[in-house]
Formats: structure tokens, sequence, C-alpha cells
């Protein structure tokens, strides 16, 4: 069981070092001995640099576990239990527009909209909710199968989430069931703590959580394509690193698409900004 995705950055520096000393070694010898020849493997993603384009205010209390972008607003699925809700929110001025609280029980994660509702995963709870795009309402709930819901998104027929291991789950909106799944892997093998999700241009984008990254996915392969560092616009927006204090600006999380303005917004839990950024895709 993977602890919770938000006080372990030491677990995450223990499993990376270990990743690196157990994950596969390239061979260079044939079976004369001789050095093998080498070149560019067309398996590694391709780096993608970024700029900062705005960077606009952001609610520091919000634990941002779900982040969509429509028509000049952002709905953000806000968590931690006793604090979880969904918003409404202006993009520009970070204002809350409009908002609906969950029971306390529950763990608010990933969100997306689709055909007019709000859909939304909790934690640990095993229940997904429903609600009315335009009021906010809750209008129906859903089981999924996994232990544990992490990010969310669509692509325009099927909800697709992400549970926190290297799986994406594709559901049929009208059954509630999954009816695909896609392993993503990169030039090491399965990619896990695949977090907050967002289809951009017939790819999904994701979050790795603690890892300040940005992955460019093939929805048909489940290979990461491309990979973009943002480790770097901590400092360029005056945002501290991690400190083990749940006040505080924790793990980036959060991308949002404007397909009209092709702009993408990101940002993470508890941070004072969203950021508008330009991947080199």
């Amino acid at each position: 069981m993977i602890l919770r995705k938000r006080y372990s950055s030491v677990l995450f520096a223990a499993l990376f070092m270990a990743a690196c000393e157990n994950g596969p070694k390239n061979d260079t010898t044939g079976d004369s001995g001789t050095s093998a020849p080498s070149g560019p493997d067309m398996n590694v993603p391709a780096v993608m640099g970024y700029n900062i384009v705005e960077q606009y205010p952001h609610d520091t209390k919000a634990f941002t576990e779900g982040l969509e972008y429509i028509d000049g607003v952002l709905y953000e699925s806000v968590g931690r239990y006793g604090r979880s809700d969904i918003r409404k929110v202006d993009a520009v001025t970070g204002k809350v527009l409009q908002q609906t609280k969950m029971e306390d029980r529950y763990f608010g994660e990933g969100l997306t909209v689709m055909n007019g509702k709000i859909y939304q995963l909790t934690y640990r709870e095993g229940k997904g909710f429903v609600y009315d795009l335009a009021t906010m309402k809750k209008v129906s709930t859903f089981d999924f199968p996994t232990q544990e819901g992490w990010g969310m998104t669509n692509n325009g027929t099927h909800l697709i989430f992400s549970d926190g291991s290297n799986k994406l789950y594709f559901m049929d909106p009208a059954s509630m069931k999954v009816v695909k799944q896609l392993s993503v892997t990169d030039e090491q093998g399965p990619v896990n703590r695949i977090n907050e999700l967002e289809l951009i241009n017939g790819y999904i984008y994701a979050n790795q959580w603690q890892a300040d990254l940005i992955l460019k996915i093939d929805t048909t392969t489940g290979r990461v394509t491309a990979r973009a560092d943002l480790s770097t616009i901590r400092m360029q927006g005056g945002i501290p690193p991690n400190a083990n204090d749940e006040e505080a600006p924790e793990t980036m999380n959060g991308i949002a698409y404007d397909a009209k303005g092709n702009r993408i917004f990101v940002t993470g839990k508890n941070w004072p900004k969203m950021f508008v950024v330009k991947l080199d895709n």
C-alpha cells in the first residue's frame, strides 16, 4: 500500500535510489565480448522545455487534487479529510466563485468535466461523485474498483483515472465499469505514481507524485513520449521547497488545458500561485 501522497518525501527518495540501483542495466557486450554498437534509444522520452507565461493567485489552503479549465474558469478538487470540496475558481484572480463541500469522511481526489457533469474521485473510500456543472450539486455516486483514486480526465467518451500505480483506467460513464486499462512505461519500465491527468491534443499529460514532472503519455501504447521537468518553477515563482509542514506548499499537482487559448495551467498543493506555462511539446 502506498503511503498517503503528501507527507513522504523521504519515502520517495528511498524508492528513487532503490530504482536506480535495481533498474535494468544496459548490456554493452555481445557474445564475442566486443562492445555492441550504441545509438539513440528511440524509447527514451523527449525533453520538453517550458516557459512561464503568466502567474496568477492560488488559494494556499487548496490542497489541489484535480484541475480543469472550462469557458474561462477553473474547476478544482481540493483534498484532505475535513477540508475537501469542489470549487469553481476565477482563473485570473483565484477567487472562489462557487463551492460544494464534501462530508468530512471523504478525501477529494481527481476531477474531470464531461457532458455537463463534474466527475470526482475519492482517495480511499472507493466512491466517486457526479455533480451538475451549472449548480455544482451532487446528483449521483458511483463505485470504482481500485483501492485508491488519484487523478482523472476524459477523452469525450471515457472517464480516465489513475490509482497511484502505473495503470490508467478507462471507464464507461454510462455503466461506470472499467472497459480498458493502459500500462504507463518509459525506457526503464513501468512508471508509477501517476497522479493528476489532463488530455491535451490526444495525449495524456500527467503529474508524477513528488517529482515536479509532467509526463506526456501515448494513449494507445502507454509509452511516455516526453517529460517536462518543472522543478525550477518553484524558484521562479518564489515558492519554497517541500517542508514537514502540512500548511506549507507541497508537491506540484494540477494540470488544466485551455484549448481555445492553447494555454496550460499548472499549480501545486497549497501553492500560492497558478502558472500558465508554454511547453515545448
